[in-house]
């Protein structure tokens, strides 16, 4: 099986950064598309970026233009780097990956996520 794991998170003001790390035991993050997700309190968690096997990337607009994500597949490491935090950045984020560029569905299981709170 394919198990993430998410770290980096924390406490930062309004207006920070955080760059969040994820590793992968069972796959290989450079024959995979890698996604992360992340899920407010109460609610279903979201794709907010993609990254495909090529290189090409994807984002939510909520956070377009603010984070970015980027694969080292030396490491076998996948980060997000999130700019400009706001308030309601604050969540649990994951990763996960895909079998396929195309494909709709996360393959791996859901990892315990990384807490990232925005806050003054």
């Amino acid at each position: 099986q394919v198990q993430l794991m998410e770290y980096g998170g924390g406490l930062v003001q309004p207006g920070g950064s955080l760059r969040l790390s994820c590793a992968a035991s069972g796959t290989s993050f450079g024959i995979r598309a890698v996604g992360w997700y992340r899920q407010f309190l109460g609610k279903e968690r979201e794709l907010v970026a993609r990254i495909s096997t090529g290189g090409n990337t994807d984002y939510a607009n909520s956070v377009r233009g603010r984070f970015t994500i980027s694969r080292d597949n030396a490491r076998n490491t996948v980060h997000l780097l999130m700019d400009s935090l706001k308030p309601e950045d604050t969540a649990v984020y994951y990763c996960n990956v895909f079998l396929g560029d195309y494909a709709a569905r996360p393959f791996g299981s859901w990892g315990q996520g990384t807490q990232v709170t925005v806050s003054s």
